[in-house]
């Protein structure tokens, strides 16, 4: 394949991330890859993140700096999008890095094609650990009924993806986000990346998934807070889900609302994690009028899903029978998880 060198924009959306935001931006300007540019998005921060970021901008004449109000992440990537010149689009989140050859190892996989992307694969880095994450998909290149089959057919209502929906690792030939704003819905915070990345990847011509390729770094902190209860989750899933169902009509997407129908109960074994966390006294009130009554109640019923994965498996049951003692004991279970 020739090799093809089209100006690459990596837009880095920020908010708050002072700690790690140096060692990001600087992870990106060491690619060996030279036909980029570097946009940097203030979202409004408030720890010096923004200051940062002009500092770069100053210093670096491929650094581009664009200062917003808040809006949150998504709101951020496509102020980014705005700003970018690049024919391609590379997301890359203010608290993680990647490696020197990142750009030009995805930039040899492509085509010149429009819609085309380019996935690679991560390291999931944790304070004690770090943990490599590949696609469920088998590496190589997806195109025609291929693609429809094997990537569009099942990036939703799987317990396991095919692909990460994360707006990063990807490399995105920019007309796979056209026309997708009315898609987003910023006021989503709980799946997010979902909202962004499933309309393009439906949009896509040709998908190309790299063997190994471990070239992103996601930071995961662990700490109390990842165990935190967040009271705006069950909103955003609703708006995620209602955001979903649009594209697949739209798009005529393979599977369609009964894949949504998965997808949204594979979604909600988050939520019944989340609400057993609830502080309050009321946790079982609000549990039982998600699940207990309704239309929750009536999807949950009626969509037949697969769970293997073992705490999945009984917050799976609670969705089922969200009776006072068992969720009393689902709550038991989560506390002793989350000590460990």
């Amino acid at each position: 394949m020739k090799r093809i060198k089209p100006m690459i924009s990596v837009i880095v959306p920020v908010y708050n991330t002072k700690t790690y935001l140096r060692e990001c931006v600087d992870s990106i300007l060491r690619q060996d890859y030279k036909n980029m540019e570097v946009i940097l998005v203030d979202d409004a921060s408030t720890d010096g993140s923004g200051e940062i970021c002009d500092e770069y901008g100053h210093k670096y004449e491929q650094v581009r700096v664009v200062h917003k109000e808040n809006g949150g992440p998504g709101s951020a990537c496509v102020a980014g999008m705005k700003a970018a010149a690049g024919d391609y689009y590379m997301f890359v989140d203010s608290d993680d890095y990647v490696e020197p050859e990142m750009l030009s190892e995805m930039a040899d996989r492509l085509a010149g094609k429009r819609g085309e992307i380019v996935c690679c694969n991560h390291l999931q880095e944790k304070q004690k650990k770090t943990e490599p994450v590949y696609s469920k998909v088998a590496p190589g290149v997806y195109q025609k009924e291929e693609l429809v089959t094997e990537i569009k057919a099942k990036l939703i209502g799987q317990e396991q993806r095919v692909l990460p929906l994360s707006r990063c690792m990807k490399l995105s030939e920019k007309s796979v986000f056209e026309g997708n704003e009315p898609y987003y819905d910023y006021r989503v915070r709980f799946g997010e990346d979902v909202n962004m990345m499933y309309p393009a990847l439906l949009n896509s011509t040709r998908v190309v998934v790299m063997k190994d390729a471990l070239f992103y770094h996601y930071r995961y902190v662990e700490s109390s807070m990842a165990h935190a209860y967040v009271a705006g989750n069950y909103d955003s899933l609703q708006r995620v889900i209602a955001s979903m169902r649009r594209v697949v009509s739209d798009k005529k997407a393979p599977g369609g609302e009964r894949a949504v129908d998965r997808e949204c109960c594979y979604m909600l074994l988050h939520i019944m994690k989340n609400e057993l966390r609830n502080p309050g006294k009321d946790y079982r009130r609000r549990i039982q009028e998600i699940f207990g009554q309704g239309q929750m109640k009536e999807l949950v019923q009626s969509t037949r899903i697969t769970v293997t994965e073992r705490s999945n498996q009984l917050m799976y049951v609670g969705m089922l029978y969200p009776g006072s003692m068992l969720l009393w004991i689902l709550r038991m279970i989560l506390k002793l998880y989350d000590r460990k």
